[in-house]
């Protein structure tokens, strides 16, 4: 059985949290380079603890969150996620859970309940893939080189995103599932003409594409970045009294929650537990042959990225490759 608590203590090491009482402004820095800041189910779940703890703490106005090296993250952590979407042998998702008691059983392998149980978990807060939209504080998110996956879907949930010229935005599960937890949010930032696109051709937009959706606020060259992002905490912890805030934020969650944003999550949560129900139309096909799981996750993305053309891989280095 995993150890929740032993994957968040770990996970401590990889996130900065620091706060500026005078400005109130908290920067949260996502800093695992060495692994383009993947998180681990750990990362997720203290994120989410820190975000909850800046939306009550009064010395914290604005949330400034980034990513330490080249990039703002490239999403979850692939080699911690590829067992549960192979075959073989039941496993534990607790952890997952933040559940640490041997007397809960989880579902088998053979269940919908296997799978569903974990995607529609996502929707939720405490799983630290929204924590965002329950935020009454304004968040900053600040993106360069890849800002896919998981990482997309903090952008997609924050209030302002502001974005060096040289990111790239996506979410690789749209080349080898098809799908991901915020499809319907990305619809309403993105626009359903340019995120069709981004769904059924998996290619990752760049940052002017994505200002010229509505979905970045500012991009500007890499090392005006830092400089950029701090003119826009600056002056949004300056603007009006947090309680105005706080009434403005509460008017943007319910217009967000008309427009259907958490029915959305639970939607494709729904749809993510029949993964393995998806057939495939051809052989080795990621995502629903489990077969091509058999030589590692992060082999599979690499290897199907290479059959696209140049500007539309995911893989910075891929980009560069005839």
């Amino acid at each position: 059985m995993i150890d929740i608590e032993e994957l968040k203590a770990e996970a401590r090491k990889f996130i900065r949290y620091e706060k500026d009482p005078e400005t109130k402004i908290a920067t949260l820095t996502f800093a695992r380079p060495e692994a383009l800041n993947a998180t681990t189910t750990g990362m997720r779940q203290v994120y989410a603890d820190y975000v909850f703890k800046a939306n009550i703490d009064d010395d914290v106005k604005v949330l400034v969150i980034r990513g330490e090296g080249d990039h703002f993250g490239s999403g979850g952590d692939l080699g911690e996620q590829g067992d549960m979407y192979g075959e073989g042998e039941d496993m534990s998702l607790l952890h997952e859970f933040g559940i640490n008691d041997p007397d809960v059983k989880y579902p088998p392998r053979d269940s919908y309940r296997f799978l569903h149980t974990m995607t529609d978990h996502y929707a939720k807060t405490a799983a630290g893939n929204r924590p965002l939209q329950d935020f009454k504080k304004i968040s900053i998110i600040e993106t360069k080189g890849y800002c896919y996956g998981w990482h997309f879907y903090q952008a997609a949930d924050a209030d302002l995103v502001v974005s060096s010229d040289d990111t790239l935005f996506g979410h690789p599960a749209f080349r080898y599932a098809g799908w991901g937890p915020r499809l319907w949010t990305w619809i309403e930032t993105i626009g359903l003409r340019k995120f069709s696109e981004m769904l059924f051709t998996g290619r990752p937009f760049p940052a002017q594409e994505m200002y010229d959706c509505q979905f970045v606020n500012s991009v500007v060259p890499r090392d005006k970045l830092e400089e950029e992002t701090e003119k826009y905490a600056s002056a949004c912890a300056r603007t009006r009294p947090t309680d105005v805030v706080q009434v403005q934020k509460t008017f943007m969650e319910m217009y967000k929650q008309y427009r259907g944003e958490y029915m959305g999550s639970l939607l494709t949560g729904f749809v993510e537990g029949m993964l393995p129900m998806m057939t495939p139309d051809r052989q080795g096909q990621a995502g629903v042959d489990s077969d091509t799981f058999d030589k590692g996750v992060n082999n599979v993305v690499k290897d199907m990225d290479m059959e696209y053309p140049p500007e539309w891989r995911l893989g910075r280095s891929n980009r560069r490759k005839p």
